[in-house]
């Protein structure tokens, strides 16, 4: 390194954001993840022993993952190199493997590579590691915000141990607040700045989890707030507002959370819980999720859960996806409000899904036989020369517009595939169908 490379790297140190700067260093620096690097935890015993195989870290943004990375760093006696998958390519990895081969050939040292955002290599990228993570000649550990299982290849999966970072806690953040503001060596203790525990609060609340959205959010109130007249910066509330000033939600509407919370959504409203219904609906459209595909999932619940417990359920999700698409965001959200807490409501059924589950499923591994020739078509010409419609009772000919006569083929004549279930309306059907299926052995007695 020459005295130019020196000056660059310092330079950096002091410019670099506050997040970057209060990085832990050590194990005992970590905030949080405490079920996975507990002092009893493998993890933690593996990174003190220096014994690290291959890792996935996967979490949402801020809890972290390469922090965690950078802490081995410091604490292996391995070769480390980092790369991130948004702006390497093969030839990064082609070079790291040729390292890592000469550091053990010569030194008989490991070479650990770290590559932050691992969800970004196509499969091609991600293949090309596989046998030098199998023979060995690298230690993977790779970090995403996605889902691995959805993500990274199965190989890859099946030669690593997968960890699962969780947000961090409010009082984990507001600890790292606190230090932050008073650090002289890393923080804005240079500024002689306060922070009222008011600020505090609603700084570590608005995080959403995300240690680097809070500290983003000191440091911009430490360096735009003019100095009182006591010559000190004060962080209060009001100040603490205009610098973080929504929650981070933890959603991506192409990611895992999109799942998650569009399945969390789905489950209150087949739960029956209209308040959890709203508040993932709040969710997903604060975070700009498209009110079509919201609507979409509101009538697959009203049909698939509800049913004919409620045949309404169906009518209101209907009509309520054909306003939102005319009335539009931001009223639209009243509408699917209206729907889901409507959906939620309502008494459940599933037998209108088990009932064509079952056919379906029968239709694609039995012989189901033939459709009865009197309930073939008959208009047209040389159709009864076939049998065809010869001995068909019209329903409307008999008392109740009910007459006995088998629909399905020979084969399956007894099958039940649609049983209604006591819930709602449902009820009523079932009744009236037990009624006009009693008579009728009443009839042939």
């Amino acid at each position: 390194m020459d005295l130019f490379d020196y000056m660059r790297m310092e330079r950096k140190k002091q410019e670099s954001p506050l997040a970057v700067r209060m990085r832990p260093r050590t194990l005992d620096e970590m905030v949080g993840q405490s079920h996975i690097i507990g002092k009893d935890r493998l993890l933690y015993r593996a990174i003190k022993a220096d014994k690290i195989s291959s890792l996935i870290f996967y979490g949402p943004p801020g809890t972290g993952k390469t922090t965690l990375a950078k802490v081995i760093a410091n604490t292996t006696s391995a070769q480390f190199v980092q790369m991130n998958a948004t702006t390497s390519g093969k030839k990064d990895m082609e070079q790291a493997v040729r390292q890592a081969k000469d550091i053990f050939g010569m030194y008989g040292n490991r070479t650990i590579l770290f590559i932050d955002e691992i969800h970004r290599f196509n499969k091609a990228q991600q293949d090309y590691l596989l046998p030098y993570v199998e023979d060995g000649t690298i230690v993977l550990i790779g970090a995403t915000t996605e889902n691995p299982y959805f993500e990274v290849n199965s190989a890859l999966l099946s030669r690593s141990k997968i960890f699962h970072l969780e947000p961090l806690s409010g009082k984990d953040i507001a600890g790292l607040i606190r230090i932050a503001v008073t650090d002289d060596e890393r923080g804005m203790g240079a500024y002689g700045a306060e922070i009222t525990e008011e600020a505090v609060s609603f700084i570590a609340e608005m995080a959403g989890g995300d240690a680097r959205a809070a500290l983003n959010a000191v440091e911009l109130g430490v360096m735009t707030t003019e100095p009182g007249e006591d010559g000190k910066i004060v962080i209060d509330l009001n100040v603490a507002q205009e610098c973080i000033q929504r929650k981070a939600l933890n959603y991506d509407k192409n990611g895992d959370n999109h799942y998650d919370v569009i399945s969390a959504f789905i489950k209150s409203m087949r739960g029956t819980d209209p308040d959890a219904a709203v508040f993932y609906l709040a969710r997903m459209l604060d975070a700009g999720e498209d009110p079509k595909f919201i609507a979409r999932r509101i009538m697959i619940c009203a049909s698939e859960d509800v049913g004919n417990a409620d045949p309404q359920a169906l009518q209101v999700a209907v009509a309520a996806s054909l306003a939102v698409e005319r009335v539009g965001l931001p009223e639209g959200r009243i509408i699917l409000s209206q729907a889901a807490s409507y959906v939620a409501s309502a008494p459940k059924s599933n037998a209108c899904i088990m009932a064509i589950d079952k056919a379906q499923e029968m239709v694609k591994r039995a012989d189901t036989g033939q459709v009865p020739p009197y309930l073939r078509d008959a208009h047209y010409g040389g159709a009864r020369d076939l049998g065809h419609g010869i001995g068909y009772r019209y329903a409307h000919d008999y008392p109740e517009h009910y007459v006995k006569q088998q629909y399905l083929p020979d084969a399956i004549r007894d099958e039940r595939f649609y049983i209604p279930t006591e819930n709602g309306y449902e009820k009523k059907i079932k009744m009236h169908l037990e009624h006009l299926r009693n008579r009728e052995e009443e009839e042939n007695a």
